[in-house]
């Protein structure tokens, strides 16, 4: 090719189309580098997660909530002499709901307040704060907030909307260490 009788324009043109070729290859890179990121990051986040979700289920098993709501949080407790429970598994509430619920419990019911800090510390159900209700039901155990938040991580995977009993479910729930064959 002559560089002196060629057109200036075509340079012009190769020099634009290598640019480009440069920027896409760089852009190419960078998504590369983001997603892998993505991935390594949503990996430590889902292993936080299913932590959070155990530690929910430890403080479910440990905290007198499967006395009232059963096992299974599907109302179906293994004792009459407890309060009986919501089905968790068909509720409508959300997270928020849930955590005043679990926190403030609900005067005049069975549901006790799992918060010590509920009423006087932090308010419940919009009432300034006060001494707590005297139709409170007496909590098993009180709970810390970070108990409450891994309970809730718990509910919200594994409880709320997931309708029947699974036997997985089961299998989970005893660490495989339990008769499971009533659930399919």
């Amino acid at each position: 090719m002559d560089c002196a009788n060629s057109d200036p324009a075509s340079h012009l043109e190769l020099d634009a189309s290598a640019t480009s070729a440069t920027q896409s290859r760089r852009r190419s890179a960078a998504l590369a580098v983001a997603f892998v990121a993505f991935l390594l990051h949503g990996s430590a986040s889902l292993a936080q997660d299913e932590s959070k979700i155990r530690a929910g289920l430890d403080t479910w098993q440990s905290s007198g909530c499967a006395d009232c709501h059963g096992p299974f949080a599907d109302g179906n407790r293994d004792d009459d002499d407890y309060p009986q429970g919501a089905n968790l598994r068909t509720t409508r509430l959300g997270a928020a709901e849930i955590e005043m619920t679990i926190r403030c419990g609900r005067p005049g019911t069975g549901m006790p307040s799992f918060d010590p800090g509920a009423y006087t510390d932090r308010p419940c159900y919009g009432r300034p704060l006060s001494a707590p209700p005297d139709n409170l039901q007496p909590t098993p155990r009180p709970l810390s907030l970070d108990e409450i938040s891994a309970l809730i991580a718990y509910l919200q995977a594994r409880i709320v909307g997931h309708g029947k009993v699974t036997r997985e479910e089961c299998l989970s729930y005893y660490d495989g260490k339990a008769d499971c064959d009533d659930f399919k």
